[in-house]
């Protein structure tokens, strides 16, 4: 098996004349997190929508575990293990932090249509859910109403749900997005603990969050692909200081991204 779990090849998106994602080559390795970056309108969640087939390529190739899968639809790699998150935190509000992990477990017991079943069916997985939001600091919140609580621990219940998909890819799209110190150290944190035994491919714009737990970074610039490497090596490349704010203040950035 490939050491890459995901790669695109020559992947490009145009639209009526534009190129968002031009002639991309990204190679994830597995078990690692992985992040896109690059300054606004790189082309960074288009790139994300094509890897999720929510887009159609204009051109190019994906490959999950060396199987091509550029024209697959959204549910079928899926069912793969290849599962995203959203930049808005995608939860059930009005249901309980349990209830909503229980709903991804569903899956496994083969009912997630059958409608007119008694909600007792779904007792079976209380142990598994239970076991998700210990893996995410959540128990105590079991019962809570999701809309009742805090951002960050939204996002962490995203996290769980994700994972009762079973992925063996999660691709996080800005999981600090919109979040205070406290709650991007716990996600950050939690996403470094999610990792273990999993690939993560995350588009984030925190670099104080790319630097403390990334072991690759792919940066975009006007749909290419800029830059390739650790954190020190990408913060320490001319273009991309250039490309993010200009070279005096793209140096700054870094230094301050480096010292959290």
């Amino acid at each position: 098996m490939s050491d890459f779990i995901l790669e695109t090849r020559a992947l490009t998106k145009e639209f009526k004349g534009f190129t968002a994602v031009n002639n991309v080559n990204l190679q994830v390795q597995r078990g690692h997190i992985h992040a896109l970056i690059g300054p606004n309108g790189a082309g960074k969640t288009t790139c994300f929508n094509l890897l999720t087939k929510f887009l159609v390529p204009s051109a190019g190739q994906i490959l999950f575990n060396g199987h091509d899968i550029t024209s697959a639809r959204p549910a079928q790699i899926a069912r793969m293990g290849i599962i995203r998150s959203f930049q808005i935190s995608a939860v059930f509000p009005h249901l309980t932090v349990l209830q909503n992990v229980r709903i991804g477990l569903q899956r496994q017991l083969g009912t997630t249509f059958h409608f007119w079943r008694s909600e007792k069916t779904l007792d079976r997985l209380n142990e598994r859910a239970m076991g998700l939001l210990a893996e995410v600091d959540l128990t105590g919140f079991a019962d809570t109403i999701t809309a009742d609580m805090p951002y960050g621990r939204k996002r962490a219940l995203e996290i769980a749900t994700t994972l009762a998909m079973e992925p063996e890819l999660m691709l996080l799209d800005e999981p600090t997005q919109g979040m205070g110190h406290e709650d991007v150290h716990r996600v950050t944190e939690l996403i470094r603990k999610v990792s273990q035994g999993r690939t993560i491919l995350m588009v984030e714009h925190n670099m104080s969050v790319v630097s403390g737990i990334c072991d690759k970074i792919s940066v975009l610039q006007r749909g290419a692909m800029l830059a390739e490497g650790s954190y020190d090596e990408v913060s320490n490349n001319a273009q991309v200081m250039e490309a993010y704010m200009g070279t005096e203040a793209g140096a700054e950035a870094v230094e301050l991204a480096g010292a959290h």
